[in-house]
Order: structure tokens, then C-alpha cells, then sequence
């Protein structure tokens, strides 16, 4: 079975040793633990907006024969400014797209942001607090798509904070450590290798 997680950096892994890196960690772990024969393919692109994502579906999907697919953006079209309608359509594109060839969506729901300490030149590149208030709103927007169409989530929001018992998982206030990307491959996997998505 092949899974492409399509996404921005924090399906990347931006910061982070390759290995290190959570769609690694949780492909090893389901092989290794679960005793599951998939790969993972990470298709993440650092400072790619959903659009950019709608874009090389084809490429980075379809024509890897994937399985199923984890969709998992938007944010860097909140910092450039672009309108939270802009990202749901092109969400629920990539969704219908990826079930009209027979890959199975699955949505990730991003992990939260800590706005108070991102690092100072991009704080001065985007208001990081408006950024934050709108990842809230596609969140819960993102969660009342999936249930409308029956289609699997992932919710890295609200497992991390659960998850991570007060660690600070951040690098730069928006990118995932090493800490946080193992706690990231942990809930992947719990969903994955649990049968819940598959």
C-alpha cells in the first residue's frame, strides 16, 4: 500500500534531519510495529499554498499510484494573505479529485501555531496573529467538510496538544522539532495502523 502525504512544511518536515522527519518515523513504525506493508511517500513542498498543491496533484499523486492520499495545507495562504474560501476550494478539490481516480483522501488537521514566537522576519512578512485566528476558522471548517462527506481526518490540533504533556515542540513558533515530528508520526500512525482510516 502507498501513502503520499501532499502538503506545505509541515508535511516537509521544514528544519529537521530527512530521518527524522514524521512521515519516515511513522513509515518505519508501521512496518516495524504494526507489521503494515506501507509506504510513505512525503510530498511536501516548504512555502506551497493549497493552490500550489491542486496544481501537481497529478504529478505528485495520481501518477505515483497512490493508495490513499493525506492532504494537509493551507496556512502559507493565510500569510500571504489569501481568503479562507480560496483554501476550501481548493481543499474539496483535491478531496473529490483524489475519490474520482480511486485514492482514498484522508485530511490532516494542522497543528496549532505559537505566533508569539515566530521567528522576527517572517513575523515581520505576515501578521501572525490574523494567521492564527484564520487556521482556528479552517479547522473547525475542515472538520465539518469530512463529516458532511464521510471522509477520514487526521486531527494533529488537538492529539499534539494531548500528546505532548507541556513540551515545546516548536523550532520557530510554526515548523515542528524533532519532538514534535515524532508525536506527529505517533498520531498518524494510531489512526493508520489502528484501522481506523484504511
Amino acid at each position: 500500500m502507498k501513502i503520499v502525504c501532499l502538503g506545505d512544511s509541515l508535511t516537509y518536515g521544514f528544519g529537521v534531519r530527512r530521518a527524522k522527519v514524521w512521515t519516515k518515523l511513522a513509515e518505519n513504525k508501521l512496518q516495524e510495529e504494526y507489521k503494515l506493508h506501507i509506504e510513505v511517500i512525503n510530498e511536501g513542498i516548504c512555502g506551497d499554498t493549497s493552490g500550489g498543491m491542486l496544481s501537481r496533484f497529478h504529478n505528485s499523486v495520481f501518477l505515483q499510484k497512490a493508495n490513499i492520499v493525506h492532504i494537509m495545507g493551507g496556512g502559507n495562504d493565510f500569510m500571504v494573505g489569501a481568503g479562507l474560501e480560496l483554501v476550501k476550494s481548493n481543499i474539496m478539490a483535491m478531496t473529490h479529485q483524489a475519490a474520482a481516480k480511486h485514492i482514498s483522501p484522508i485530511i490532516g488537521i494542522p497543528p496549532d501555531i505559537d505566533e508569539r514566537n515566530v521567528r522576527q522576519d517572517w513575523a515581520q512578512f505576515a501578521e501572525f496573529g490574523t494567521v492564527a485566528k484564520e487556521l482556528d476558522l479552517y479547522r473547525e471548517w475542515l472538520k465539518e467538510f469530512c463529516k458532511t462527506f464521510n471522509i477520514p481526518y487526521v486531527d494533529y490540533y488537538t492529539e499534539l496538544e494531548k500528546l505532548r504533556n507541556g513540551e515545546y515542540v516548536y523550532i520557530d513558533g510554526l515548523h515542528m522539532n524533532e519532538r514534535g515530528n515524532e508525536i506527529m508520526a505517533e498520531i498518524f500512525c494510531q489512526n493508520i495502523g489502528a484501522g481506523n482510516l484504511i
